[in-house]
């Protein structure tokens, strides 16, 4: 076994392990918060599943590691667990990229015709769950670092593909260019889809609301559970935070309940006014 597969010594004694190829992508701690914690640089069990919904939890974990590092000592066959529903038509991709640092995908069904937003690895674990869902009609992709697979998914499902004008050299075979530079300068794609310029964390980087409740926000901001707010990252801005923090303040005047994020976990269902304060004290923060 090559060294860097071993199971890392720090995961709790047991069955279920994390080798030492993780890359802190910190995924795994978000579908198993508790279960799967940080330690140094990287993630690792902190107790051993126990009851079915923990184990669950370690099944999406393991099913969702860009590396695959998460395994079990007796080989245990992995069950089918994504798409997993998060919210209603909105579902977790799961089988993360690692050419997207771990990033986080998501399916959402539509009368139509169904999107995903950034992309998974192309796997059958999802093509087929995919093609009995309907199917993919569009691919929206929030910026350069989380197209990954998107070309294969288009290829397979013939989906158009949008991506900002500014990004638009990572994904070369995207056919609908999205503009605008600020929040201002909004794209209607129709049947309650928006695309919202957002430059900050990349020149293209752009957010994508649904039907002016779910907010789809690549890595221009994200959700922190522990303590119940929204947050961003500047060790992670590729282009420029003063232009992040002025797209995020643009973007409180638009209207959403939850988010989902690429880097990071999704937040809880909350009422609009409560997430506009919760994005405007980030904003006061960066």
């Amino acid at each position: 076994m090559r060294d860097d597969a071993a199971r890392n010594p720090e995961s709790a004694e047991g069955d279920w392990f994390i080798d030492k190829r993780c890359i802190n992508c910190a995924a795994a701690r978000h579908v198993a918060p508790g279960l799967i914690v940080q330690r140094g640089d990287h993630s690792v069990f902190d107790r051993q599943p126990d009851t079915p919904e923990e184990v669950h939890q370690a099944w999406l974990a393991a099913e969702l590691c860009p590396t695959r590092s998460i395994r079990t000592e007796s080989h245990l066959s992995a069950p089918r667990v994504y798409p997993h529903k998060l919210a209603e038509g909105t579902f977790l991709c799961g089988h993360n990229h690692r050419s997207s640092f771990g990033a986080h995908s998501y399916f959402v069904i539509r009368a139509d015709g169904n999107l995903l937003i950034d992309s998974p690895q192309f796997t059958r674990k999802l093509v087929e769950p995919f093609e009995s869902m309907g199917g993919i009609k569009s691919i929206l992709l929030s910026h350069r670092d989380d197209v990954a697979d998107a070309e294969k998914w288009a290829k397979h499902f013939g989906a158009e593909t949008f991506i900002h004008g500014n990004d638009r050299d990572a994904a070369p075979f995207a056919n609908h260019i999205l503009g605008g530079e600020s929040p201002d300068e909004p794209t209607d794609l129709g049947s309650g889809v928006t695309a919202i310029p957002v430059p900050g964390h990349t020149k293209g980087s752009v957010v994508y609301l649904v039907d002016d409740a779910y907010l789809f926000t690549g890595d221009s901001l994200t959700w922190d559970y522990e303590r119940d707010r929204m947050r961003a990252f500047q060790d992670a801005c590729w282009y420029s935070w003063s232009e992040q923090k002025a797209s995020l303040t643009g973007l409180a005047r638009y209207e959403f309940n939850q988010l989902f994020s690429g880097h990071g976990p999704w937040s809880p269902w909350k009422k609009r006014d409560q997430m506009r304060t919760l994005l405007l004290e980030l904003t006061t923060r960066m």
